[in-house]
This record gives structure tokens, sequence and C-alpha cells, in this order.
């Protein structure tokens, strides 16, 4: 079972309350993902000179250039992805501080990250440790390749922006599968990634969501 810490003032399980409605208000609708984003203590993942801003909805800086997103933003993904269905196993492409990996964990059996920068990969194995998620894969890699080895996965959730779907992500996606990912450069749409069994075989639909704004999806490590 997972430690949560209730916290006090801005980091209390009423202020994590406050949030859940904010989002109902806001159009989320899945319980199961309000249950998860409920669970998490996001004031966790942020460094504690800003954790009694971690319940507003908005990015907030986590280093190396990279933000942990709003809450409306990492509900709004994990509720398209699930689809109020069953996840086995979840391919995230970016990290970050581990806040939308935990979410995942609360909502698939098995969750695979990738993050490109290793001190964020320690930060957010530490984060992730205190809370006991035992379904947790981290990896130090180049998420852009993805992780065919322990592939197809039925959920893909790719965290930062990317010009284009990149090709080796989709070829690891199942059929059935459903990945989310912001695509663009100055404008970036959410997009959503179906693969359909047909006929003939199967088919990629790709359908457009909503305005959002990412840091860039880059290739290798460091």
């Amino acid at each position: 079972m997972s430690i949560v810490k209730t916290g006090i003032g801005m980091t209390s399980q009423r202020t994590r309350e406050r949030m859940l409605a904010r989002l109902r208000e806001q159009g989320i609708r899945d319980e199961v993902t309000l249950a998860a984003m409920g669970a998490i203590p996001r004031h966790n993942f942020v460094d504690e000179a800003i954790a009694s801003r971690a319940y507003e909805d908005v990015s907030l800086p986590i280093g190396y250039g990279q933000t942990i997103s709003q809450p409306y933003t990492v509900a709004r993904m994990t509720e398209i992805l699930r689809n109020n269905g069953l996840l086995d196993k979840v391919l995230e492409i970016g990290t970050g501080c581990g806040y939308q990996t935990a979410v995942l964990s609360k909502v698939a059996r098995e969750v695979y990250s990738l993050e490109r920068i290793s001190p964020l990969v320690l930060k957010a194995r530490n984060h992730l440790r205190k809370l006991r998620l035992a379904n947790i894969k981290l990896k130090h890699a180049d998420g852009t390749i993805g992780l065919p080895e322990f592939g197809p996965f039925d959920g893909i959730m790719v965290t930062a922006a990317s010009a284009h779907v990149p090709h080796e992500l989709l070829d690891q996606l199942a059929v059935g599968g459903r990945m989310v990912i912001p695509v663009g450069t100055e404008t970036q749409y959410l997009q959503l990634i179906e693969h359909i069994k047909t006929p003939a075989g199967s088919e990629y639909r790709q359908t457009k969501l909503e305005a959002v704004k990412f840091v860039p999806l880059l290739g290798g490590t460091s």
C-alpha cells in the first residue's frame, strides 16, 4: 500500500480535494483518474520552496529546463489513455519528476517510463520509492526510440511535444491500444492515436484534441 503524507496547509488532503473539485468543474469525468490524482501527493514531487503551489492549476519548474504539467493536463491525458477501460502495460515517454508516472501506476498494471536526463531519473526514482509504488520500471534512455523489448504496449503517453508522431513509438502500440502525444512546434495540439484492427490487418486513427504547451521532445540522453 502506498504511503501518502497528509501534510498541513497548502499540502493538506483538503487542498488535494479542492484540486479534485476543480478538475471536475474543468470536465474531468473519469472517477478512476480522479481517485489516482487524489491518492498521489503532488507536493512531494516539487521543490519545497514551491510546494505551496503544487495544487494550483499551473505547470511548475523541476529543473534542467523541464516542468511538471498542470493537474488538468495530467488528468486529461490519463483520462484519454484509460478510456474507461483497464490498462495493462503502459509506456511513458518523459518521466520528469515522476508525478505523472505515479498517477499512471494507479490506473495500469505495469508502467515503463523513460527519461533522457540522468539527474531527473534519480530524482523521480527517489520520489517514487518513498511512495512504495512497485509496478513502475524507470530507465535512463532516449524516449524517441521507446522500449521495443518490452512492447507492445496498450497505452503510450508522451509528455513532451514532437513535430511528428515517432514511427518507433507507433510500432510499439498494440492493436487496440491508444497513444496520447502533444504534436507541433510553435502551436501544439494533443493528439490521440488509436491502433485499430481492420479486415485487412490494422491501421492508425489520429484525432486532434485541444491546444497544449509542452517542452520539446528531444532524442539522445544527457
